[in-house]
């Protein structure tokens, strides 16, 4: 029976090691990420060094909540390598200790650090992102044509009046709209009117306008600095539209998925957004137990290379089958909670499956 002595110890060495290796990851991210966006945005006028900076500083954290798999599995095979460099586990192992001792603290570390994450860093990581999206929409309203990709085109009925709604970007987790369009088709078919907007708010019952330039028929008139459109379009069916579901917080998810379906909008997004963080704890546990299988024996029989490489191409697999099958979720192919929880539980049972195997025949 493995004492408490030894399991903090374990316990301390993966949480020392998951630390310097996040903070290592984040440092790594920022930097190539800061490259790419000062590349990109440099030539906009209202680009500045320190704007930069903390538009990286923003939205990093979201990036560092999508790696985290990762991390847990290269601290794991971290903390077991190195332990079995030092003969540690081969003298815990003499000692009667079994394997599943060993990994009792290794497995306690990751999800514990998986409820850090959805718990304290996920809700910082979505704020920093809808923030990090308006700074770097005004960086771009001095230059429309980078204003990026369109946002995917909207159809609403108020008083009578189809309308189109289109848009440079969404901001506020789909609550504004910048650089947007209203094309209001008149009863013959055309368009009978375009209004182009700098900003756009989802109001109760209408959009608020700002800054608009106004197109009837052959006349022309710009620098309308606000007015209304009427609207029938609920906020949750907009957010689910358009909203990144990245920005929403892991506390907000269940009230905007039960008011969205109240009004028979399908929250496939923000399902998936949050049984994918819910089921995040356990995947850092699979992801533990994967590098278990390639680093447990590394020091007693000579593992080679070839083998570590293996683990981190299984982990690899991992994530790669599980954001497949979120987009399948996404897109409403599969429930929600089967495309987030799936694929954690097959990589469960089958690092156990395999411990079995090699630990006890």
């Amino acid at each position: 029976m493995m004492g408490w002595t030894l399991g903090s110890y374990i316990f301390r060495r993966y949480a020392i090691i998951t630390t310097w290796m996040f903070v290592g990851t984040f440092a790594l991210i920022f930097i190539i990420d800061f490259a790419e966006f000062s590349s990109r945005m440099s030539s906009l006028p209202e680009f500045t060094f320190p704007r930069a900076l903390a538009v990286i500083a923003l939205r990093v954290p979201m990036f560092m909540v999508q790696t985290v798999p990762f991390v847990a599995l290269f601290s794991a095979m971290a903390v077991m390598i190195a332990l079995n460099r030092r003969s540690e586990l081969v003298i815990a192992r003499a000692a009667g200790i079994s394997v599943w001792q060993l990994l009792m603290p290794l497995s306690i570390g990751a999800f514990v650090f998986g409820l850090f994450m959805i718990f304290v860093f996920d809700p910082i990581a979505a704020n920093g992102l809808a923030r990090s999206e308006l700074a770097e929409a005004d960086m771009k309203s001095a230059d429309s044509t980078k204003a990026g990709d369109l946002v995917p085109w909207l159809r609403q009925k108020a008083d009578g009046v189809d309308t189109i709604v289109g848009a440079k970007a969404t901001l506020n987790r789909g609550m504004e709209l910048a650089d947007a369009s209203f094309f209001r088709i008149g009863k013959d078919g055309d368009i009978a009117e375009r209004l182009d907007a700098r900003r756009a708010y989802l109001r109760d019952g209408y959009w608020e306008l700002v800054d608009v330039d106004r197109y009837t028929g052959n006349t022309h008139e710009a620098g309308i600095k606000t007015m209304r459109v009427p609207t029938n379009l609920r906020e949750e069916f907009v957010q689910d539209r358009l909203a990144r579901p990245e920005t929403i917080p892991l506390y907000d998810l269940p009230e905007k998925m039960r008011v969205a379906e109240s009004f028979g909008v399908r929250a496939n997004a923000f399902g998936m957004q949050f049984h994918s963080l819910v089921a995040l704890p356990l995947l850092l546990v699979a992801m533990t137990l994967i590098a278990a299988t390639v680093s447990l024996r590394f020091a007693r029989l000579g593992q080679s290379v070839s083998l570590i490489l293996g683990g981190v191409v299984a982990g690899f697999l991992l994530y790669v089958v599980s954001v497949l099958v979120k987009a399948f979720g996404n897109s409403g192919i599969v429930p929600p909670v089967v495309a987030a929880w799936f694929p954690v539980i097959v990589a469960v049972l089958l690092g156990v499956t395999l411990l079995l195997y090699r630990e006890d025949g």
